[in-house]
């Protein structure tokens, strides 16, 4: 039976339509460690693995290990973006900042 993080993963990577190989390669791992969370109750993976899966799938490795969410939330998406842009370098931050700019301007054309 597996555990809560395993069922956690395999919607996650499905959603994502992610095969068990593609994800061991985005998230650097293998695709039988990634088997073993997602199908065994004995999972027990490191903070670096969850962390490297919870980046790959869009969400926070709190999000993974914590049993008391089980939905996926708009909060929980938004962390994991930030946490993906903290990383960024500067000048990719000014050209996402640029591009919400030009989303967030009302529509010209329509006056």
């Amino acid at each position: 039976m597996p555990t809560l993080l395993g069922d956690k993963i395999r919607k996650l990577r499905q959603g994502k339509r992610f095969s068990l190989d593609q994800l061991a390669e985005l998230a650097d791992t293998s695709k039988s460690y990634l088997w073993e969370l997602e199908n065994r109750d004995t999972a027990n993976p490191t903070m670096d693995k969850v962390a490297k899966i919870a980046a790959v799938l869009g969400v926070t490795p709190e999000f993974l290990l914590d049993n008391q969410q089980t939905e996926l939330s708009e909060t929980v998406a938004d962390r994991a973006f930030f946490r993906k842009y903290q990383k960024l370098p500067a000048e990719t931050k000014q050209k996402i900042q640029d591009i919400l700019k030009v989303i967030q301007e009302p529509d010209k054309k329509s006056e």
